[in-house]
Order: C-alpha cells, then sequence, then structure tokens
C-alpha cells in the first residue's frame, strides 16, 4: 500500500501541480466562514457569496452583531443557511468571549465552535496557520478514497484515521486538494472518465460496475 499511494501522489501532483484550496480568503476568520459555509455546497458558489459578505463583515464583532435574519437572507443561496447563520453567529461571540477575538489556532479549540467538525479545523489549522494535525476530507476525498481502495469507511474522520496511516506527513496537507481536482476533472461520481485517469492502475473501481 506505501507504494501504491506513493505512486498515487506522484502522478496527481504531476497531473495537477497547481492544486490549492479553491475557497478565497484572506484571514483566519474568513476561511472559518467560507468552510462553514461550504458545506453541502460548491466552492464556486461560496465564492460568490463571500466576494459581497466579507466587504460588509470583516470582524468578529461584524459577525456577533449580525442580525440573523439579515444575514440569513445574505447566505441564503449557500443552502442550510438558518443553521449555517445560527453557527457562524454564534461562532463569532464565542470566539469574542473565549478566545479573545482570535480564531483558535489549534484542533482541539476550533471543535468547540459551532459548525466545526475535523474537516473545517483542518482547512482553518492549514490555510490559515501552516499547522497540518489532519487530513481534509470533503465529500471528493471520501468518494475517491473509497473508490480507490485506500478506505473501507464511510465515515469522514474514520476514513481520515485511514489516510493518516498511509499517506506520508509531508503530503497530508496537499493530498485532499489533489483528490479534490481529481474528483472535480475526472472521477466525477456519475460517469467517471477511467479512460483517461494517471491512477487507473492504482485504482480498485469500488462501487463502480464494470
Amino acid at each position: 500500500m506505501n507504494t501504491q499511494i506513493t505512486k498515487i501522489i506522484q502522478l496527481l501532483q504531476k497531473e495537477y501541480s497547481d492544486a490549492k484550496i479553491a475557497l478565497k480568503f484572506s484571514t483566519p476568520l474568513e476561511i472559518l466562514v467560507a468552510t462553514i459555509l461550504s458545506a453541502q455546497c460548491t466552492d464556486e458558489r461560496v465564492n460568490k457569496v463571500t466576494s459581497e459578505l466579507f466587504k460588509k463583515y470583516k470582524t468578529v464583532d461584524d459577525y456577533a452583531n449580525a442580525d440573523v435574519k439579515k444575514f440569513q437572507q445574505e447566505i441564503k443561496s449557500t443552502g442550510f443557511y438558518k443553521m449555517k447563520a445560527k453557527n457562524i453567529i454564534n461562532a463569532a461571540k464565542i470566539i469574542k468571549t473565549k478566545f479573545a477575538g482570535k480564531v483558535p489556532d489549534n484542533m482541539e479549540d476550533l471543535l468547540t465552535l459551532p459548525g466545526v467538525a475535523r474537516k473545517t479545523a483542518n482547512v482553518v489549522l492549514s490555510n490559515a496557520y501552516g499547522k497540518v494535525e489532519g487530513i481534509v476530507v470533503d465529500t471528493h476525498v471520501r468518494r475517491l478514497s473509497y473508490r480507490i481502495g485506500l478506505t473501507k469507511n464511510a465515515d469522514p474522520e474514520k476514513i481520515e484515521q485511514d489516510l493518516m496511516k498511509i499517506v506520508p506527513k509531508d503530503k497530508w496537507f496537499i493530498f485532499p486538494y489533489l483528490l479534490i481536482e481529481h474528483g472535480r476533472k475526472i472521477c466525477s461520481a456519475r460517469k467517471p472518465l477511467c479512460e483517461k485517469c494517471v491512477i487507473e492502475k492504482y485504482c480498485k473501481k469500488n462501487s463502480l460496475k464494470e
């Protein structure tokens, strides 16, 4: 498996040399908000919403003091907007009172915020603070990891644990973004382009009917 994963990473890095997070942000607070909004929503849609949102909400206070009904309307197109609005506003209040207005830079504290599970915490830590404590598991990473045969689990946290055992630690940061690019361009959920796949010979094609 170690040789297989090394080869998979090498091939994907060659194919997607500019792979990186698609969400646009300039501060830890912005990446936190954007990642919460990205649940069950495309990064493209989130970036459209945050291009306006970030002009209006610049500080933790801005979010903590936001009018919930108004905020819901501003993020409505990202889906699940009532829960997302509640989580973002409440997270801002906690950051303000418990963390002196600074988005936490460690896993333990991030996980105490509403709307933040390990995926969001990993995104914030690695992209805002350069701290890589795990592997981001979004819908693409979840689907491809199972399909390729890197995990037998469906639960994101169990998938993350499986990947952390086989992916070299210095590749934890880039690995999910390679799978995300591959998932978007080649290995789609319904009609993967296996004939164009650079890692086809290493793929077990789990859940795919021949």
